[in-house]
């Protein structure tokens, strides 16, 4: 199906709710017609790390996915996102340089909104502004999960953790249980925090259980209820 490759935010159905609920029709409008948007194909770069921030990116369609480099040259991936998602906007509202990089892991429909436009907003907006520090803290606190999973959950648990977070994030395909993305072992490796080895042993190992399939890239989740024991995730 074509998409619009540049949508009206007023009539966007993903627009994020820091633009949904805090901006008048008419400064929507506006914001829109300031926007630039552009369409990714799949593996190609949206924005580097270190990269000085232009502006806040919004994903109309797609997905996406954040990651550092190390100076051995191994990408650690920091977030997954989707259609509806913002990208860029710590380093956006801080005047810094972007943390991580992001590419499209499929075709992935991006806009953009220059910095000074969306700060002019804030600044207009109490509300809007208010809405963007409760998204801040939220972050916060997820990033906050993740390092202490990275600490103290095995390699195993961390997996079976990522496949549910997968799940959660971009849902499942017709059948109710094939994840809708398909990432390599290595990007697994890579949300993980693992080798690209330990990666496919587990993968076999969780195939043998009874608790996934796999055909190529995609994975089945046979049994979500036993990744989450495996998971060792708590609500």
């Amino acid at each position: 199906m074509d998409r619009n490759p540049n949508p009206d935010c007023t009539l966007c159905s993903v627009r994020p709710e820091i633009f949904s609920d805090n901006l008048k029709p008419e400064a929507l409008a506006v914001l829109s017609m300031k926007k630039s948007c552009r369409k990714f194909k799949k593996g190609q770069i949206i924005f580097h790390e270190g990269q000085r921030a232009g502006g806040l990116y919004c994903i109309s369609h797609g997905k996406v996915k954040l990651f550092k480099t190390s100076y051995e040259g191994k990408e650690q991936i920091v977030r997954l996102s989707k259609a509806g998602d913002i990208l860029g906007y710590r380093a956006v509202i801080g005047d810094q340089p972007y943390s991580a990089s992001a590419a499209a892991l499929e075709e992935t429909h991006i806009c953009m909104i220059p910095r000074d436009e969306l700060l002019r907003h804030i600044t207009q907006n109490p509300e809007m502004a208010m809405s963007l520090i409760k998204f801040l803290g939220n972050e916060l606190s997820v990033a906050e999960k993740r390092m202490m999973n990275l600490a103290q959950k095995s390699v195993r648990e961390r997996l079976a953790e990522t496949l549910i977070i997968l799940k959660e994030t971009y849902g499942t395909e017709d059948d109710q249980q094939t994840l809708s993305v398909a990432l390599s072992r290595e990007d697994l490796a890579n949300i993980t925090g693992t080798a690209t080895e330990t990666v496919i042993r587990l993968i076999a190992d969780f195939k043998k259980e009874g608790l996934i399939d796999t055909s190529g890239k995609k994975i089945l989740l046979k049994n979500v209820r036993g990744l989450i024991n495996e998971g060792n995730i708590h609500d």
